[in-house]
């Protein structure tokens, strides 16, 4: 099983297209068990989501491989090392285990600040403990590899990719992160659920990029797929990925995404790539 299961909702309401709100803890467990029995058995978290990891520790993880990150380094912090330590420390606890199999950095440019050589030398640290199995980082455009790869050297990289937002694929790093023996976790693809949106729910703010969301509408109606189904056929068609992480509201929605995960798709997707930060990047959509 290639997907990962993202938890963000376990401590936070989130998403465009969510309306349930945060999963409530006897709804994670029976998520957990779902994936469990499917052989979905990645978890990506982070110390920044909000319950996320305090959810996890409780409902139980003994049989999962964790990813989490670590969140901005406090600008009144004076000792990184010990900064760094203290956070895994906690998640770790959080979460009830005694190591995780990723820690990644949710700002990767840090690592080009004054502190970068010291955190990256934290993070090293923490691998040769044996708290963390691989040290990486989570981007939001590929552009942050391309310094920071000639400094340093990681074992995991997740970034976005989706059938709109194709730039991992198409700024040729989805070809050299696999050639270099990183593994690749990509996430968002279903744009933080834009893309399965019914075109009466999609939200006004939206209507810049009509064409390529009516386009997106269109198709799915002529071939008779779900949105869901062709959402998740796009990132798992690349044998360059190694997981695909998903967030769900609900045992039912997982359930979904996996039987849709494992349906073949025989039609030919669109091309709807788009290269506008607006669309492609959830975080400015605030701004719209």
């Amino acid at each position: 099983m290639r997907l990962a299961l993202g938890t963000v909702q376990f401590g936070l309401p989130y998403g465009i297209a969510n309306t349930s709100g945060q999963v409530s803890r006897a709804e994670a467990k029976s998520m957990l068990q779902v994936a469990s029995e499917s052989g979905l058995f990645t978890l990506d978290t982070a110390i920044a989501y909000g319950e996320s990891e305090q959810c996890l520790g409780e409902v139980g993880i003994e049989n999962f491989k964790v990813v989490t990150k670590l969140p901005a380094i406090p600008k009144e912090s004076l000792d990184v090392a010990e900064w760094v330590k203290q956070q895994v420390g906690g998640s770790l606890t959080r979460l009830g285990v005694s190591n995780v199999y990723g820690l990644l950095l949710h700002r990767s440019e840090e690592l080009l600040s004054s502190n970068g050589k010291e955190l990256y030398k934290a993070l090293n640290l923490l691998k040769e403990r044996g708290l963390v199995k691989k040290i990486g980082v989570s981007i939001y455009s590929p552009d942050e590899l391309e310094l920071l790869t000639t400094v340093f050297r990681f074992d995991l990289v997740q970034a976005p990719f989706n059938l709109i937002d194709k730039r991992l694929l198409s700024s040729g790093w989805m070809q050299k992160l696999k050639d270099s023996g990183v593994e690749i976790h990509t996430r968002s693809a279903f744009l933080q659920g834009l893309l399965l949106m019914k075109q009466a729910d999609i939200p006004k703010k939206f209507l810049p990029w009509s064409d390529l969301l009516n386009c997106w509408q269109g198709w799915i109606d002529d071939n008779n797929v779900s949105a869901l189904q062709a959402s998740l056929a796009y990132p798992l068609s690349f044998p360059e990925i190694d997981r695909v992480v998903v967030g769900a509201d609900s045992q039912r929605q997982l359930l979904e995404i996996i039987n849709a995960s494992n349906n073949v798709l025989n039609s030919e997707l669109p091309n709807l790539s788009c290269s506008d930060e607006n669309l492609i990047n959830p975080a400015n959509w605030s701004k719209l």
